[in-house]
């Protein structure tokens, strides 16, 4: 009874290696960051951590939109505009186009 047990648990261990999915090539990964990126949001990474408020005083070539912790903000999505988002204590945590 042991020796299939193990046989089992190995079959089974095989089985869930074949579920993963193939990596997808890196030309294809780099085209949808260039269209997901369309606002500049990964230039703007250096603000993760940073005060919500150092935000004040800058100024941007697209719209931006400060989100503070658990603020209500409209659903519409626009890929030209940048949004930080700021965490529990006023820190921006993310960054992003949307």
């Amino acid at each position: 009874m042991k020796h299939y047990g193990k046989v089992l648990m190995a079959m089974g261990f095989l089985a869930l290696t074949a579920c993963q999915s193939a990596s997808k090539p890196e030309t294809a990964a780099a085209s949808q960051d260039a269209e997901s990126d369309r606002c500049g949001a990964s230039q703007y990474q250096s603000y993760v951590g940073k005060p919500l408020s150092s935000l004040n005083s800058q100024r941007f070539e697209h719209p931006v939109r400060a989100i503070p912790w658990n603020a209500a903000v409209t659903m519409d999505f626009n890929l030209n505009r940048l949004n930080f988002m700021a965490d529990k204590s006023g820190n921006i945590s993310r960054v992003y186009c949307g």
